[in-house]
């Protein structure tokens, strides 16, 4: 048996698809980057999100910041060092709460960013949820880097956000919602977008490097990585609360 040193990783799952994607890639890259069979010691937590689905329409954040601390503290409970939550929406809320959260975690939109700056990457399109799309989360990642930002038109962005929260996160996947996220990294691509960000964790289960226009930046399997990395690093520092540097 091998010790295991590394820090333990906790997941905060919000959609079960994307949580499930995001584990599975933090076993891979913990064997690539520890050998075969080998990962840090993960723990997840699942509270179901058809809690906070309502809230989510009605902009209730005070109950939707219940139910994502239930989940730090579920996974702080456990052992975890540090959380990671594979939902980009999800940061809406915890970026008001990380302060008062048991664990600090790592935020998806710095890791995706630190993907796009390293590639020197401009002009930026993001796919997502519509609270994605038009709220703050990328919008300000971005704009603290000078980058900028581009979406797809209203009605896409209603089409999408239905295929995810309809399809994607039931685990739905078919060709014509496939064709209809390529269909609108195209037309980013012809607005001059360098990249696209699949901003929801269930697109990179329908969109890949190979049949996408532009270069993908996968939010979930880059979170994941990212994870790894930090659970691997004997000199990172854990706060109590807050978000550790990526």
């Amino acid at each position: 048996m091998r010790d295991i040193t590394a820090k333990t990783i906790g997941i905060v799952a919000h959609s079960d698809e994307g949580g499930a994607l995001c584990f599975i890639t933090a076993c891979r890259e913990g064997a690539a980057q520890m050998g075969v069979h080998m990962h840090p010691n993960i723990v997840l937590s699942a509270v179901p999100m058809g809690l906070s689905m309502e809230a989510w329409e009605s902009d209730d954040y005070d109950t939707i910041a219940r139910h994502l601390t239930r989940g730090v503290q579920m996974v702080a409970d456990a052992g975890a060092h540090f959380y990671i939550c594979p939902d980009n929406t999800a940061h809406i809320v915890l970026e008001r709460i990380a302060a008062q959260l048991p664990l600090p975690g790592l935020h998806i939109a710095e890791v995706v960013c630190a993907e796009i700056t390293g590639n020197n990457w401009r002009r930026v399109g993001l796919l997502g949820t519509k609270w994605t799309m038009t709220g703050p989360i990328y919008a300000a990642a971005l704009a603290r880097r000078g980058l900028e930002q581009l979406t797809p038109e209203p009605a896409i962005q209603t089409r999408l956000n239905s295929a995810i929260l309809d399809e994607l996160c039931q685990g739905s996947f078919t060709a014509p919602t496939t064709q209809l996220f390529l269909q609108a990294i195209d037309e980013l691509k012809a607005r001059g977008a360098e990249c696209v960000i699949l901003g929801c964790t269930e697109i990179p289960l329908i969109v890949t490097p190979e049949n996408s226009a532009l270069p993908v930046v996968d939010s979930t399997r880059l979170l994941a990585k990212s994870a790894v990395r930090t659970a691997l690093n004997p000199a990172a520092a854990y706060p109590g609360s807050g978000w550790l540097p990526v």
